[in-house]
């Protein structure tokens, strides 16, 4: 099914222009579908009146915010590519993925945008940027008459988005989305959730990260939802935030499912309008899981998606009962199988590589035909990196990257499963193991951990502690404490730069 982001923001303008869609959790600003629509038409006029008409390039370097809403949806109706760029970027992954984008124009909120500059002078095309607050009501240029403007044709395989990952080696890698991929993904999504009108989310993810992007703010297009959006996460006004705007439902990185197990728990009265909590990008730990739903009484769906997938491929089912705990759930919007090295299929509990094909899944990398080709193995299996296995119910269990497997005397260690033990002891609020070099193994286990304040417990307490659970082969050989651990921007543990701090760790 093809489809296009205006035609999900006028399907919904059309049957239900007066409810609303939008709510900044800053302002107090709204926006209705049908406001949207006319936003969209002003935001696309705009950009074509200054010379950036369908199939331009055009980054954002903003908090999210209305306007940062406003611009990516009405940039995208009318034809153009949009770039978010991730803000935890490096200075030089920065200027990388502006440079290699193709993007003319940059939008940047006012802290970002002196740098931006600074940034653009280095890239040989020239970068034009347009500083822009990200709670703005009105872009500058923007004309009320252009509301009633058509939209220009826009085809369902045109290019919506360019999303960079944040790889942990190398440059990174431009990640295609079409207007197809993105209106499949939010279908589904809307589907495997049963969302629907009454529905509101709670949108704390930010903007550049695919999470955000497809699940919170795209999805509600699909059903007709709304969404509410602070500028960034808050641990202390999550809660209040939530309950006061009548949200039925939240989606979250298991960052901040830690970061709610640590705070104080609102009423179950208050919080009986959530009907679930959506976990995503990173797995979840068991334990985390339980502690959550017992802590808030409100059942957690757990699910896993790629950028390159737009991000949800997998999906827990709706109904607690046939839900599992510790896995992504079940192929969601498209098909998935577990492989060996030569992409065959493996049976039903043998570990492999996970691999997705779907109406969601990308066409490519941009500008790199190496890594596309690498990304695929034949029939269009998209290759995701990642070493789990599938059981008779269907259900896919992660259990490592194929990069950071660790390989200690020939045997193959999930770093997860060390991770889980150690989330297990009541003193550890965080833990990551890692591969290192030994020349015994060909590689030994370290683990770096993240205390509970005010716990206490030592190496030796919880080397201990791992002897009893996984043997002496799986026991991390050094333990380091840590105040945190590198994370990317979906809260994915960047578990290969766990190596640059091991050392200098105390």
């Amino acid at each position: 099914m093809g489809g296009t982001v205006a035609s999900l923001i006028e399907g919904q303008a059309a049957a239900r222009g007066q409810a609303r869609y939008f709510t900044s959790a800053e302002s107090g600003a709204t926006l209705t579908f049908g406001e949207l629509a006319a936003s969209a038409r002003r935001v696309a006029a705009l950009l074509g009146r200054e010379g950036y008409g369908p199939g331009t390039h055009v980054s954002l370097v903003m908090p999210n915010g209305l306007a940062t809403v406003r611009l990516l949806l009405g940039a995208m109706a009318g034809g153009c590519c949009v770039n978010p760029v991730n803000l935890l970027s490096s200075p030089e992954q920065m200027r990388y993925v502006l440079d290699h984008s193709d993007s003319r124009v940059a939008f940047a909120s006012p802290e970002w945008a002196p740098r931006l500059r600074e940034l653009a002078a280095g890239i040989p095309r020239g970068l034009r940027v347009i500083e822009l607050d990200p709670e703005a009501p009105a872009l500058p240029g923007e004309r009320e008459e252009d509301a009633r403007a058509p939209l220009p044709p826009v085809a369902p395989g045109s290019l919506a988005l360019l999303m960079y990952t944040s790889g942990t080696t190398g440059k990174p890698k431009g990640v295609m989305l079409s207007h197809a991929n993105l209106v499949a993904n939010a279908r589904a999504i809307s589907a495997e959730h049963a969302l629907g009108p009454g529905d509101r989310v709670a949108a704390v993810l930010p903007l550049y990260h695919i999470n955000a992007f497809a699940v919170t703010m795209l999805a509600p297009l699909a059903h007709g939802g709304s969404l509410v959006m602070p500028a960034r996460f808050s641990a202390a006004r999550f809660w209040p935030m939530a309950i006061e705007s009548g949200c039925t439902w939240i989606n979250v990185v298991p960052t901040i499912v830690s970061y709610l197990l640590e705070g104080e728990a609102p009423s179950r009265e208050a919080l009986s309008r959530i009907r679930f909590c959506r976990s995503a990008s990173a797995a979840l730990p068991p334990e985390h899981h339980l502690a959550f739903e017992r802590k808030f009484g409100i059942g957690i769906i757990e699910t896993m998606g790629l950028t390159e997938t737009v991000a949800p491929a997998f999906s827990n089912p709706l109904e607690p009962s046939r839900r599992k705990v510790g896995s992504v759930g079940r192929a969601s919007g498209c098909e998935a199988r577990v492989v060996d090295e030569r992409g065959a299929e493996l049976a039903d509990g043998t570990p492999g590589e996970i691999v997705i094909r779907g109406p969601q899944v990308t066409s490519g990398y941009y500008k790199n035909p190496e890594a596309t080709a690498a990304a695929f193995f034949p029939g269009g299996w998209l290759r995701t990196g990642d070493i789990g296995r599938r059981d008779a119910d269907g259900f896919f269990f992660i259990t490592g990257r194929i990069k950071e497997l660790i390989i200690k005397g020939g045997e193959n260690i999930a770093p997860r499963e060390i991770d889980e033990v150690l989330l297990r002891h009541p003193a550890v609020l965080d833990a990551a193991a890692v591969g290192v070099p030994d020349r015994h193994y060909g590689q030994e286990i370290a683990a770096c951990v993240v205390r509970r304040e005010g716990a206490a417990c030592s190496e030796d307490d919880l080397r201990a502690f791992c002897l009893e659970q996984l043997g002496r082969y799986k026991t991390p050989k050094a333990i380091h404490f840590v105040q945190e651990l590198p994370r990317g921007p979906s809260g994915k543990v960047q578990r290969l730069k766990l190596l640059d701090i091991l050392p200098a760790a105390g």
